[in-house]
């Protein structure tokens, strides 16, 4: 009769089963740990887009009130609302350095440490503070704005236009929300700087939910060196200019509108709460705007439609700025909604260009830095011109021409997708004439 073998580790069939039930242990724990990193990511991209316009938009409508209660004068009236576009501009060069130290994980969790520091700062009734919290918050939203795109296409790099529409839904989601509700909450909380002093709970809220994304990149980082593209050189690329003067331009109207709309709206007889509404009502159509047009501009051949629904709108509802009466206040900011659309669409090309993460990162930085930087013309001219001329008018057809330069950059950035049919061979062209030469360097 044969002896049974000991089940030991000297035994190769014991060996043999062994490994296959590690092998099976791994492979189910395998899914759940991906389904799991899924989820966490997911909801943090949620929680980080709805601050990304939450502290501008819910800001905005507390501006007229806390000027009265600050008693500060039209100067800072002008710069408080240049604020975030300036931080975008001069924090936002500087991301590409933070991310290629500590990752563009840690950056983001950095960045909505400030975003939670600045908005909670704002919450104290000093003009000092109101600044002080501005620029720190605004200088988080800066890392934010520039690594995001770069977060999407490391971890979901198969999701890239399903990710960049949740992140921009939830971004304009949250500056609907926020823009209704910021000024029925200072009422109940007695005071604009109270009500826009909360915001930072939100903040807080994202930083929580952004951790476990940290802990997981961390267990999972490699030892490879992380690749570092410079993203000056790209401007003397067609992609580069192009992309950076649809960004400048977009960005340029719509912080113009978003910082001074409700204001305008406010010194043109409506109530503060009125106002706002109007607000909330242009920020709320901006999200299936941005959907449709993101559904419509996700097909290379129908990129150019997508852009000339976007910036026609801006046009048409700056035009009716300037004749329609407070009353009908309602149907600009339904046009002004659908022009604001044209962001997530932006979002898309940027996050889809290059042919890496590093590459994404520098196209992103370029677009974002320069633009925003220029972009500050926007609100802080607004603003002045305002002051100087007693009216609207002027400030208005200024953002005219503007918005005619959109549907002008619009055109020519989509020139290729009619000629070639794909995107995807435009953005290899790009970058095959500048990257080889002078931007790839590793550390």
């Amino acid at each position: 009769m044969a002896t049974a073998l000991p089940a030991s580790s000297d035994c190769p069939s014991a060996m043999n089963s062994s490994a296959l039930a590690k092998g099976s242990a791994g492979a189910a724990a395998t899914p759940d740990r991906s389904r799991w990193m899924l989820v966490t990511g997911v909801i943090a991209i949620v929680l980080v887009g709805l601050n990304l316009r939450a502290g501008i938009a819910g800001a905005s409508t507390l501006f007229h009130d806390l000027q009265q209660l600050l008693g500060y004068g039209a100067l800072v009236a002008a710069i408080l609302p240049s604020i975030p576009t300036l931080c975008f501009a001069l924090a936002g060069a500087a991301t590409p350095l933070l991310t290629r130290r500590i990752g563009v994980e840690k950056s983001i969790l950095f960045a909505l440490a400030l975003l939670t520091a600045g908005l909670l700062v704002r919450g104290i009734p000093t003009t000092g503070m109101l600044v002080l919290g501005t620029v720190v918050g605004m200088s988080g939203l800066a890392i934010c704005n520039v690594a995001m795109p770069s977060l999407i296409r490391e971890h979901f790099a198969r999701r890239t236009s399903m990710m960049t529409a949740l992140y921009t839904v939830s971004m304009t989601g949250g500056a609907t929300a926020f823009s209704m509700a910021m000024v029925p909450l200072s009422q109940q909380l007695g005071s604009p700087s109270l009500g826009i002093g909360a915001l930072g709970l939100v903040a807080a809220a994202a930083f929580l939910a952004f951790l476990p994304v940290v802990l997981q990149n961390r267990r999972a980082q490699s030892a490879e060196p992380r690749q570092h593209v410079s993203p000056w050189p790209l401007l003397r690329t067609r992609q580069g200019i192009l992309l950076t003067g649809i960004f400048t331009l977009q960005a340029l109207l719509a912080y113009a509108v978003m910082s001074w709309f409700p204001y305008i709206l406010t010194t043109q007889g409506l109530g503060a709460s009125e106002s706002g509404i109007l607000f909330g009502l242009l920020q709320l159509i901006s999200v299936p705007a941005g959907m449709v047009l993101l559904a419509i501009g996700s097909r290379p051949s129908r990129t150019r439609l997508g852009m000339y629904l976007a910036s026609v709108s801006m046009v048409l509802g700056l035009a009716l700025m300037l004749f329609t009466p407070p009353a009908l206040a309602a149907v600009p900011a339904v046009l002004l909604g659908v022009g604001l659309g044209i962001f997530p669409l932006v979002m898309v090309l940027i996050s889809r260009s290059g042919t890496s993460t590093a590459e994404t990162t520098a196209m992103s930085t370029l677009a974002q830095s320069v633009g925003y930087f220029f972009a500050t013309v926007g609100p802080f001219g607004m603003g002045l011109l305002h002051a100087a001329t007693g009216g609207w008018t002027l400030p208005f057809v200024l953002l005219l021409a503007v918005a005619f330069g959109l549907v002008a950059v619009g055109h020519l950035l989509t020139a290729g997708n009619r000629k070639s049919g794909s995107q995807d061979s435009v953005r290899q062209a790009s970058w095959q004439n500048i990257l080889p030469s002078s931007t790839r360097s590793t550390k």
